[in-house]
């Protein structure tokens, strides 16, 4: 009877030790994405631009070059040209801007021709990626059309000494339902090893979060 009970106890202190190293081994839960081939050979435009907060902007009016201007949108959103006071631009593309200045500058001059031309972008939240945690330089980057992990990575200086890079998550918020979701990403299989399978497409908005390593 007491070498059954030792029995028992050895079993059941063993099983959570197997329970982490099964936890450990797998190298998290989240969900997968496809893999990204490193030179796409399909790339096309992104989603359209919108414009954000300290964006430079050049607002051309054909024939009409005293009513242009080289502005920056401000903290609040909105740009002052000549005629046109506190236009929202934040959050427009640069037609739809366009087309508002237009509007605007009807009741000065007859159909006017306006363009919007980004000069300088930082661009929304909503548009652009961030990478915190253990990384040589955390940071918030423009997204760019057909962006990938590797690209990212390499705007950051790549990963700290720390890093438990195949611990990453990736966040994206989901349009269609209207929530966050997770996927895991190997960044120490990508960036030490080479593993192609590891890149991934970014999207606007995406937020990668890079723990430290416990050991």
């Amino acid at each position: 009877m007491r070498f059954l009970s030792v029995s028992r106890l050895l079993i059941g202190a063993s099983l959570p030790a197997v329970a982490l190293s099964g936890c450990a081994a797998g190298g998290g839960s989240g969900a997968q994405l496809p893999p990204a081939s490193f030179v796409s050979t399909q790339e096309g435009p992104g989603e359209e631009y919108i414009i954000g907060p300290l964006d430079d902007l050049t607002i051309f009016v054909w024939r009409n070059p005293e009513l242009g201007a080289k502005v920056q949108v401000r903290p609040d959103g909105r740009i002052t040209t000549p005629l046109i006071t506190d236009m929202p631009a934040v959050g427009k593309t640069p037609k739809m801007l366009a087309d508002d200045i237009k509007l605007a500058l009807t009741q000065y001059i007859e159909n006017p021709l306006v363009s919007v031309i980004v000069n300088n972008f930082s661009g929304t939240f909503s548009q652009q990626v961030r990478i915190v945690g253990a990384t040589e330089k955390p940071a918030s980057i423009p997204y760019r059309a057909n962006m990938t992990l590797l690209d990212a990575m390499i705007s950051v200086g790549g990963l700290s000494e720390f890093a438990a890079g195949n611990r990453a998550r990736l966040v994206r918020f989901d349009k269609e339902t209207g929530k966050q979701k997770e996927y895991q990403v190997r960044l120490n299989d990508l960036l030490k090893k080479g593993d192609t399978k590891a890149n991934v497409m970014l999207a606007p908005g995406d937020v990668i979060i890079i723990p430290e390593s416990m050991f």
